[in-house]
């Protein structure tokens, strides 16, 4: 969650989400989706940036012109390595199959897809992709009005093999003292697939601006008030033996990289109206000089 406290204190990651079904409202609280596909495009150097925007305007494009009822956000990471994310929300496992089913069935969009799969993967170094559940028990305040949100907090939390008790008992803490603080809020999802052994938790924190950044450091003072010196303690003890090192890295929403639903547009037509972007080609192969 954010900031846990010692070694987690000053973290944070995803909050809100966007839902399968409630991402259509026209603004306002939305619940996070069951299940989140999220996918991670780590860039070569150089290659971040309207380079990678002008690549990604064509699955925007593909899938508009296609009239996708399934949308997805993408965000661009301000620390760590150049990379993109990208979050395409679901109601089940199955509405996601029903996705990619739909998808190879539509031989246009399919095509389309590919060639700008094809282009892009020139600017990238890795990819790989994760699919997360949704853990109401583990978040707090979870509902906010995405459209109308800037940043994701995500933040990465491994617990070790055999410690799920105690992450329980460190979750049911940290919410019990956070609960005492009207602004905090998150969503916490667990990797059901694309992780490491032990079992990982994806905690998100949505921000409408980067000064809830500067205000979040003034609620570490209310958290080690709300634990008390006998809580900390106890907390200390049960990171230090059930938890591995944690990571915590700040994105920000791209709306140009992003396919989102109508209503997101007329929420908050100045940050999500898509901007005219002309595609990028593949690059064609070097032709032999005549002999």
């Amino acid at each position: 969650m954010k900031r846990f406290t010692g070694l987690l204190l000053g973290m944070s990651l995803l909050c809100g989400g966007i839902s399968a079904a409630a991402q259509e409202m026209a603004g306002g609280p939305m619940p996070p989706p069951k299940v989140l596909v999220v996918m991670r495009e780590f860039l070569k150097p150089g290659k971040a940036g309207m380079v990678h925007e002008k690549s990604e305007s064509a699955f925007v494009q593909a899938m508009t012109k296609a009239k996708w009822p399934t949308h997805y956000l993408a965000a661009t990471s301000l620390s760590g390595r150049p990379r993109a994310l990208f979050f395409e929300p679901f109601d089940s496992f199955e509405a996601w199959e029903k996705d990619n089913m739909a998808v190879a069935k539509n031989a246009t969009l399919s095509a389309a897809l590919d060639h700008a799969t094809l282009a892009d993967g020139e600017l990238l170094s890795e990819y790989d992709q994760s699919v997360l559940t949704y853990s109401e028990e583990y978040s707090l305040r979870p509902n906010v009005d995405i459209p109308h949100m800037r940043y994701f907090e995500v933040s990465v939390f491994r617990v070790k093999p055999g410690h799920r008790h105690d992450w329980d008992q460190i979750v049911k803490m940290v919410k019990a003292a956070y609960e005492k603080i009207p602004d905090a809020h998150w969503a916490t999802y667990e990797e059901a697939y694309g992780g490491m052994e032990g079992t990982t938790y994806i905690v998100f924190s949505a921000l409408k601006s980067a000064s809830e950044i500067d205000h979040s450091y003034t609620e570490e003072k209310d958290f080690l008030a709300a634990m008390g010196e006998e809580g900390m303690k106890k907390l200390s003890e049960l990171e230090s033996g059930a938890m591995e090192p944690g990571l915590t890295n700040l994105f920000a929403f791209s709306p140009s990289m992003s396919y989102v639903p109508e209503e997101w547009v007329k929420a908050d037509p100045e940050f999500w109206k898509p901007r005219a972007m002309a595609p990028m080609a593949p690059k064609k192969p070097a032709e032999k000089p005549a002999q």
